[in-house]
């Protein structure tokens, strides 16, 4: 069913709202100071990486001498880290992990926060109140317990192992929890007007004036998932099953001793998946910690 003109203009209302960043008087005065101060902290922060990028290309001996320039060992390093240690079966479980349990967050927290607001249910404080304390539990609380049950289903060295149990986030419910709560009320009473579903006021109102949540609860996912060691080295004992975190862990030993410049690459290598869903979500990430912090 169509929502109607009440819906549309309380929609309109909702997302007029726009935060002005263009800055007077001080930024615009003293622009040459700000924007140094701006590059020697990039730089600071890009030095780590670019050490990495050049450590990449050399062999130990190299690496030894301190040298300064890119070295002789680039090729070997790849050949290794990619074919003899098969980091692209690594990269990919991870990614298959990341965007599975990320896509299944983001759907269950849009579900609680749409069934926290928006419903009536006995208990729904309580309820609330047991999702809240979950996020005072750190995973390595529950390991033990999620080992056992994963174990009793029989998922262990399985995709399924990576995924379910994360597969729900308190985070994501409670972002979402507040970020429909501070919506104007209007929107539910004019798609009760217009006869909509809870499902198409969800997905006709309520997403499109979320992405920037979205985007930030996604990225944040996306990382965590990403960068997760301790559950996968656990669960997980065939190696064309493993995720990059542990791959990572294996190259610190080739041939007879640790090797810097395999490393380095591995490394590398393993942070363009999480940068580049970082660059695709940055403006809705950005924006919804910008919608937060002025709610």
């Amino acid at each position: 069913m169509a929502v109607r003109s009440r819906t549309r203009e309380a929609v309109n209302n909702a997302g007029g709202l726009s935060l002005n960043v263009e800055g007077t008087g001080w930024f615009r005065g003293h622009s040459w100071p700000v924007h140094v101060a701006l590059w020697l902290a990039m730089m600071v922060i890009l030095f780590p990486m670019a050490y990495a990028a050049l450590v990449a290309t050399q062999t130990n001996a190299e690496v030894f001498r301190f040298q300064l320039t890119p070295g002789t060992g680039l090729a070997d390093h790849f050949d290794q880290v990619w074919n003899d240690r098969n980091l692209g079966r690594y990269m990919w479980n991870s990614t298959v992990q990341a965007v599975l349990v990320t896509a299944a967050k983001t759907v269950l927290s849009l579900l609680a926060g749409l069934a926290f607001v928006y419903f009536k249910f006995r208990g729904k404080w309580i309820v609330f109140f047991f999702v809240l304390i979950t996020l005072m539990m750190p995973t390595e609380v529950m390991i033990l317990a999620l080992f056992r049950f994963v174990s009793f289903l029989g998922w262990k060295d399985s995709m399924a192992a990576l995924v379910v149990p994360f597969a729900a986030s308190a985070t994501g419910a409670f972002l979402f929890r507040q970020h429909f709560a501070n919506l104007p009320r209007d929107l539910a009473e004019a798609s009760q007007i217009d006869g909509a579903s809870p499902f198409q006021f969800l997905f006709r109102i309520l997403i499109p004036l979320s992405w920037n949540a979205i985007g930030a609860l996604a990225v944040i996912q996306f990382v965590f998932v990403w960068n997760m060691y301790l559950w996968p080295v656990l669960i997980i004992s065939d190696q064309q099953e493993q995720v990059i975190q542990v791959g990572l862990q294996g190259l610190q030993g080739i041939d007879t001793g640790l090797t810097f410049g395999p490393l380095m690459l591995a490394a590398l290598l393993a942070s363009i998946p999480p940068t580049l869903v970082f660059i695709a979500l940055q403006k809705p990430f950005m924006s919804g910690f910008a919608l937060g912090a002025d709610k």
